[in-house]
């Protein structure tokens, strides 16, 4: 997916998927205004369709794949 930055914020856990209900990653603002939300799923599962109509792309579905700063690390 095309990822596009933008002044948006980010999106927090409250941020839910406009399909599922799940926790959105992903911010698609249309180019014929407003915008819709997506989980990873959906966002790939859409990626095609939502490409032809997006003004822009907020893809936060790194986050996913993130290690947290710490872990996996002893404490000495």
């Amino acid at each position: 997916m095309t990822t596009v930055l933008t002044p948006a914020s980010p999106l927090t856990a409250a941020d839910r998927c406009d399909r599922c209900g799940a926790q959105a990653y992903l911010r698609v603002v249309l180019t014929s205004g407003g915008e819709l939300i997506f989980c990873a799923h959906h966002g790939r599962k859409f990626e095609p369709e939502l490409k032809k109509i997006a003004a822009e792309i907020q893809d936060e579905t790194d986050r996913l794949t993130a290690v947290p700063a710490g872990a996996g690390q002893e404490d000495h």
